[in-house]
């Protein structure tokens, strides 16, 4: 039992890594995550608006209202009718690369233990290559591609790039740890 809880264990490591390295691939070479974000023609302008009138972080959304009455006034429709629409994140400060990149490996550690968790109550030790990693790509695909889909219904951001990027990840994880349940067999 000890050597199964290593190999998982390793196996957890490796996918980790290699989703990790896929997600750097993704997001740094090639060009599918391109048009998620576009450069405001008044960028200098639109910065130093935000400055000047003291915005704050946080996340906006226009046109808005403060309380539920406001949704009936008809300066709130007529705002609701012209547009534009839209939301706004703020931060408080510029993000920080090395934190970032720490807390998006311990994101696929976290996910690929809860996978090889599922694995664990689902088969022993050596169980097939398919059935092990059939499950697990399978809950693989759906923690990784699925958690923003509700947010980009409600914000209308981009997602099926980051469902792509998900169901690459969910397959790399199911292969990787299914390769590692077949160690967990050997004497």
């Amino acid at each position: 039992m000890l050597l199964f809880s290593i190999w998982i264990l390793v196996g957890i490591v490796v996918a980790t890594l290699v989703c990790h390295t896929a997600s750097f691939l993704a997001w740094v070479v090639l060009p599918h995550h391109r048009p998620d974000w576009k450069k405001l023609q008044i960028e200098d302008e639109f910065q130093e608006f935000i400055t000047k009138n003291g915005i704050g972080p946080g996340q906006y959304m226009f046109p808005c209202y403060e309380n539920p009455e406001d949704m009936q006034s008809q300066e709130f429709k007529d705002k609701m009718e012209k547009g534009p629409w839209g939301t706004m994140i703020v931060w408080k400060e510029c993000p920080n690369m090395g934190k970032n990149i720490a807390l998006t490996i311990l994101f696929f550690f976290v996910v690929n233990f809860i996978l090889a968790y599922i694995g664990t109550i689902a088969y022993e030790a050596g169980a097939p290559f398919m059935k092990v990693f059939r499950l697990i790509s399978t809950a693989g695909i759906l923690a990784f591609s699925a958690a923003g889909i509700q947010n980009a219904i409600w914000f209308r951001r981009r997602i099926l790039m980051d469902v792509l990027d998900g169901v690459v990840y969910g397959i790399l994880s199911g292969l990787i740890l299914a390769g590692f349940w077949q160690l967990t067999s050997a004497p």
